[in-house]
């Protein structure tokens, strides 16, 4: 027998395994029997004291509690059919492993290196602010979602199976409590060993990963995919192409446009981001609870309509450090992560504004590009404004509410250091106005948030793709390149792991039904 119930502790009563026990019991009215339990979904009620943890919990009695993570085998595929994926991210990863299901063989060429060989390429962008194009936060196996901490959460419960992309992440590696947390996350110290798991399930099926292969053309006969080249000279035939690529490949926008393949234009946000320290961020969220020390690094999700636009929190990072994320020279760009403990001393977060067309008119020249422009151009200026290097332009979150320039700064975790700069010489003046009126708003919806303390760095400009590449709803292809599907956060279609890992599902499913 089953049952389900919930429970609704504190969380001395969680943490107490024996009190937890007997409340189960209790409320399962099973006082005196014998039954084993297993915590299916958990969650945190802070929105007023006392915080309270909510569980949901399958008890078992008389039948045994069955596996958590059905094993899961792949087919030898060696001898099939190719199907081309461009980009080792989420979406290419996931769109292999799909395929490989299917009797497919993936081949995947990442323009960059390695994970483990990644880690050189941004110690150098840490510390030496050397900008490698081809090896950075966002290039290289496992894209930018290694290096985003493995935030699991995603409202995309339509577009697929959550629960299995999950599961594939802890057939890899990663702890089971992903599987029941209710904002699961996996914390950027472990990811670079699962997504290597990952690449070696590929291959060991007989599936190829190609490294340092930055896909430079596609061939294209009669309106339909034939393949791709790459930087090197090399040649890969297909009859499908999966293109994965993440939101920073401007490279391939402007390959895709200048070839006559349709691209369009899409709305995006910009801003800063916005690092306080952890423990105010716990007082503010726990209310002083003195049980704090119980619960986990505390986060946030705010959101303003404000006169001059929306205004929003994006990927809050708890006990986490604020990254150097540009993919070249002349540029900075400001991103967030945390380790699994979420242990770091300071909280940080994405602030930004909804942009769209009327913001891009100065660059309504560039066609469906006019987006990327008026995005790269931010992030050009901010380098200009901080000394042309990767130190980040910065100022005191309540000097750049007051309108003043910040006389000093206080403690960060951006590595390559800060500098004083009134953002409003960074930022396009809408956006900076819709961020000021933001910021008081969320003020007077987290008491304190406003604080000496509380740093901004900018810009905040890659929360999305700047370009929507087209696709058939039902065949999910190209509408005018038979065999080309876009795909993933790069093609304008997910936003964060899950979704780009669905996507990616969704997309070989889409090749298998269609390949003769």
């Amino acid at each position: 027998m089953k049952k389900e119930i919930q429970l609704r502790l504190s969380p001395g009563q969680v943490d107490d395994l024996n009190a937890l026990r007997d409340r189960i019991a209790r409320k399962a009215e099973l006082s005196g029997k014998e039954f084993q339990y297993r915590i299916r979904r958990k969650s945190i009620d802070a929105r007023k004291r006392p915080v309270k943890i909510i569980l949901f919990v399958d008890v078992f009695v008389n039948e045994p509690v069955p596996e958590l993570v059905p094993a899961h085998s792949y087919p030898d595929i060696r001898n099939s059919s190719p199907v081309l994926i461009v980009g080792a991210g989420p979406a290419g990863l996931f769109a292999a492993l799909k395929l490989i299901d299917r009797g497919l063989k993936p081949i995947i060429l990442e323009r960059g290196k390695k994970v483990r060989d990644r880690r050189r390429d941004l110690a150098k962008l840490n510390r030496s602010h050397i900008v490698n194009p081809q090896s950075n936060y966002c290039f290289g196996e496992g894209g930018a979602g290694t290096y985003s901490d493995g935030k699991l959460y995603t409202r995309s419960h339509k577009r697929g199976n959550i629960r299995s992309i999950l599961e594939t992440f802890v057939r890899h590696g990663a702890e089971q409590n992903i599987l029941i947390d209710a904002h699961p996350h996996i914390g950027t110290n472990k990811l670079p060993g699962i997504i290597e798991k990952i690449r070696h399930t590929i291959m060991q099926s007989g599936g190829e990963v190609c490294f340092n292969a930055q896909v430079t053309d596609l061939s294209i006969s009669k309106s339909r995919i034939t393949g791709a080249v790459t930087a090197s000279g090399d040649s890969y035939e297909a009859k499908s192409l999966i293109l994965a690529t993440g939101h920073s490949a401007r490279d391939v926008f402007e390959l895709l446009n200048k070839k006559g393949i349709r691209i369009e234009p899409k709305d995006y946000a910009l801003g800063v981001r916005v690092e306080h320290p952890q423990s105010l961020i716990n007082r503010i969220q726990y209310h002083r609870d003195p049980r704090m020390d119980l619960l986990p690094p505390a986060s946030y999700s705010l959101v303003s309509q404000t006169k001059a636009g929306s205004v929003y929190s994006f990927c809050m990072c708890p006990g986490g450090i604020i990254a150097p994320c540009a993919t070249e020279a002349g540029e900075i760009v400001t991103n967030g992560w945390s380790p699994s403990r979420r242990n770091n001393p300071f909280a940080n977060s994405g602030i930004v504004v909804s942009t769209d067309a009327a913001d891009w008119t100065e660059y309504k020249d560039r066609g469906p590009l006019a987006g990327l422009a008026y995005q790269r151009k931010v992030e050009q200026v901010a380098c200009q404004k901080a000394g042309n290097s990767q130190t980040a332009p910065a100022q005191r979150l309540v000097d750049f509410v007051a309108g003043r320039k910040s006389t000093n700064l206080p403690g960060c975790s951006y590595f390559p250091g800060v500098k004083s700069v009134d953002l409003r010489e960074v930022l396009p003046e809408r956006i900076a106005e819709a961020l000021r009126l933001g910021l008081e708003d969320f003020s007077k919806k987290m008491k304190g948030f406003l604080h000496q303390d509380a740093i901004i760095l900018a810009p905040e400009s890659r929360t999305s793709s700047p370009v929507r590449i087209p696709r058939d709803k039902i065949s999910l292809q190209h509408p005018d390149i038979q065999g080309l599907y876009p795909c993933g956060e790069g093609a304008g279609y997910a936003g964060g792991i899950v979704s780009a890992a669905l996507d990616g599902q969704r997309i070989a499913e889409a090749v298998f039904n269609t390949l003769d």
